[in-house]
């Protein structure tokens, strides 16, 4: 989020960000896509879509929803 820049992991392999804890370091999640919410110049948050079902790759449709959400969240936070 630091660097605001969008993930994205379209493979469903090990290179995740871990967004959940889990106590038994398993993988509940296979996909994702995490989007920055930018106010101001500043993140202050993000929008994350994951998927569970092991088929399923992020594609560009979930990265613009994902960027539509974060586009909507940062100008309300602005106003």
């Amino acid at each position: 989020m630091d660097d605001k820049e969008k993930y994205t992991s379209r493979e469903n392999n090990d290179v995740s960000i871990p967004i959940t804890k889990n106590d038994n370091r398993e993988r509940k999640y296979n996909s994702q896509v995490v989007y920055p919410i930018i106010s101001d110049g500043d993140v202050i948050g993000s929008v994350i879509l994951l998927s569970k079902d092991s088929s399923t790759k992020m594609t560009e449709v979930e990265q613009k929803v994902a960027q539509s959400a974060a586009s909507f969240l940062g100008t309300q936070m602005e106003i």
